[in-house]
């Protein structure tokens, strides 16, 4: 049996055509009703299902066409309709001479019981039925205006469509704008790339960052242009990950990675990568962000905490050395004191003698230990002068020349004659320990040894001397070696007290941290660069001053005598009575006092019996700056010399300030304490720290 089926839809008649031919009906098709009216012409069928909106012809005109001719009246029609669904169509297509009006969508099921049921009447029975002639004006009419009013709805619906696209039109095109806008003013490189690594979009701010602009960079290979050649497995890795076809959208975390500008050169970025569907397939969006200023500030950052570090470390030796300085110089004063008044006694060019001298030595080199710990702290009192550096620089080499092997060269290139405030003794010694290091790292297979000295003006401090380091004129002092270098891992460290690479009794550790502090005590700053195998360069700023008056080392001169009276006080027996004695035996007449109590009232009582007074600075009830001011206020021009074995309370400045004549740090030699007593007496004013 024959089945005609009309739809201006292929897949509505794809669907009914697999329907019913697979119930075993043959099927013809047409896409509107006048081509059905072309095929029912042509051939015979036994039943017609019809959609109603077609062009051309209607379902609705077919149906009335088919039912109101004789020769196709008799064939059973059913609507099979989607867009007049209502009891009044449901009803128009039944007067007009439908024989079922469907609804889509239909079960399969309940659709082929309709046909079969349908098929199973054309078998037994074929009638005509004829609609009312006498309301087919009233029908056409009813038929009309209910067509006029869907197409009046379907055109509405279409206009509206209309209106919606046109809105998101111009939504999606503020957003483009709005995303246009912010692209352009983003200060990140924003990139997406496909997964072939084409370039789809690239921001000015890319082709600020990377140089490159659009048009070289669309189609290119991108890791190798803007990734440099040890990270560019790495960008791949990342980009190709959030290209994968089938992976869902992933915002990857933050790499640090190693980026490459079109001139070549290298900088560190902040790349963050997430994915984006286009068109069925995965893109990968990079941001990313130029780190250089944040990588120099943590740089910066870390080395001032390591600078912090090193100070605090300062500090704490500090609080070691004041501590133990006192106490141990007033038991210096006593061993040195007693050993050189036995030395006078002492027959000369005998065994004893020896021996007393190398007491001697032995406490002056106790001293110069306690002076290195308090140089480390910076806390060390010591005359401060203009110095010539050049003239201390010849001296070292010439010393130093005699002292080191032949085959380590000497080279020195001299370019300055300009003066620093320090201590002539201290730069020595700056120069003495980094020239021995030096040596001692070529001692094995020799080298040269270089100096350098030369005037340089800073007016912004350079990134490596960035800390506490003032603009204006210095002199640059590098001492640098072609020994073994220092290693990576303790170069941070060599500045540390007592730290050392030297075998036990080959160095103390104090060398490099005494340099350290006493360059730092000069506003200076002390930096070092080595590599292993390569050698080292130690390199020091020291600020310039403009004074003229030079500090020369006093000549070695025979122990001045007098015959003066002098006031002593110390609140230790020993060294009270110690220093009675070395007074003495220089001739002097001398009165001992343990309790600074007792000096003021015995002064007071007889202020003009006494020529000079030397006392200690700590002393219990009155310290010896006290006792300093209230013998002045009874007698303006008596001279006072301050003794101390360590403090920070009384300094070169205060000192001058109360009218005290020289301040002396213990343990004092004999020779240097007739010469200061001499200077005081003799009026040369002499009001300076005794420290040798």
């Amino acid at each position: 049996m024959r089945i005609l089926i009309v739809d201006d839809h292929e897949a509505n008649l794809y669907l009914l055509e697999s329907m019913l031919k697979g119930s075993g009906y043959a099927v013809e098709k047409a896409v509107n009703g006048a081509k059905a009216l072309e095929r029912l012409n042509t051939g015979t069928f036994d039943l017609i299902i019809s959609d109603i909106l077609m062009p051309v012809m209607d379902g609705f005109q077919l149906c009335r066409t088919i039912k109101t001719d004789k020769a196709f009246c008799h064939i059973p029609f059913i609507i099979y309709t989607a867009t007049y669904t209502g009891p009044q169509d449901e009803a128009f297509a039944l007067e007009i001479g439908a024989d079922r009006f469907v609804q889509k969508p239909c079960e399969p099921d309940v659709f082929m019981s309709i046909v079969h049921t349908l098929m199973a009447d054309v078998k037994h029975s074929k009638t005509d039925r004829q609609p009312d002639q006498g309301g087919e004006e009233e029908i056409l009419k009813l038929y009309n205006e209910r067509l006029v009013r869907k197409l009046e709805q379907k055109m509405l619906q279409a206009e509206q469509e209309i209106q919606k696209r046109k809105a998101i039109e111009e939504s999606l095109k503020e957003s483009e704008e709005t995303l246009r806008r912010i692209t352009m003013s983003a200060q990140d490189a924003i990139i997406m790339m496909d997964g072939l690594g084409k370039v789809s979009f690239w921001n000015e701010a890319a082709e600020r960052i990377f140089g490159y602009s659009k048009q070289e960079i669309m189609g290119a290979d991108l890791h190798a242009m803007i990734s440099s050649p040890d990270y560019q497995t790495a960008y791949r890795a990342h980009f190709l990950h959030f290209t994968r076809t089938g992976e869902g959208p992933y915002v990857d975390h933050i790499t640090e990675l190693i980026g490459k500008r079109k001139d070549g050169s290298l900088f560190p970025i902040e790349l963050s990568l997430s994915s984006v569907k286009i068109h069925g397939k995965w893109n990968a969006i990079g941001i990313i962000r130029d780190i250089t200023v944040r990588k120099h500030i943590e740089n910066e950052q870390k080395a001032l905490e390591k600078r912090l570090q090193q100070s605090q470390k300062m500090e704490a030796i500090g609080t070691l050395a004041g501590g133990i300085a006192h106490d141990f110089n007033n038991i210096l004063t006593a061993i040195m004191g007693y050993t050189e008044l036995s030395l006078v006694k002492v027959a000369k060019d005998t065994a004893v003698e020896h021996y007393l001298s190398e007491v001697v030595s032995a406490g002056k080199r106790a001293k110069e230990l306690v002076n290195q710990i308090l140089a480390v702290a910076r806390e060390a009192n010591e005359e401060i002068r203009p110095i010539l550096v050049s003239s201390i620089v010849k001296e070292v080499l010439k010393l130093i020349r005699s002292s080191i092997p032949s085959t380590i060269a000497i080279r020195q290139f001299i370019q300055s004659d300009s003066l620093i405030l320090g201590n002539a003794t201290r730069v020595h010694q700056i120069l003495m320990n980094l020239c021995t290091n030096a040596a001692h790292a070529m001692q094995d297979r020799g080298g040269v040894l270089e100096v350098r000295l030369k005037d340089v003006q800073i007016e912004t401090a350079p990134p490596v001397l960035s800390f506490e380091l003032k603009a204006g004129h210095y002199i640059e002092l590098t001492v640098s070696d072609t020994g073994d270098g220092i290693s990576p891992d303790i170069i941070g460290s060599i500045f540390e007290p007592y730290f050392t690479t030297k075998t036990a009794g080959e160095g103390t550790g104090l060398g490099l941290s005494v340099v350290h502090g006493i360059v730092e005590s000069y506003g200076g700053k002390i930096t070092v660069r080595s590599e292993v195998g390569q050698g080292s360069v130690f390199t020091i700023l020291l600020p310039v001053t403009q004074s003229l008056e030079i500090d020369h080392p006093l000549a070695l001169e025979q122990m001045p005598t007098g015959s003066e009276r002098i006031l002593f006080l110390d609140d230790e027996a020993t060294l009270a009575t110690m220093g009675s004695r070395m007074l003495t035996a220089l001739g002097y007449s001398v009165t001992s006092k343990t309790s600074s109590i007792e000096a003021l009232k015995l002064f007071r009582s007889q202020p003009d019996d006494f020529d000079l007074v030397i006392t200690d600075m700590t002393m219990p009830q009155l310290t010896g700056d006290q006792l300093a001011v209230e013998l002045m206020r009874i007698r303006p021009d008596i001279p006072v010399i301050v003794c101390t074995g360590y403090s920070n309370k009384l300094s070169d400045e205060t000192a001058r300030r109360l009218g005290i004549k020289a301040l002396a740090n213990k343990p004092i030699p004999m020779s240097e304490l007739s010469k200061l007593i001499r200077t005081v007496l003799d009026g040369t004013n002499a009001r300076s720290t005794i420290d040798r």
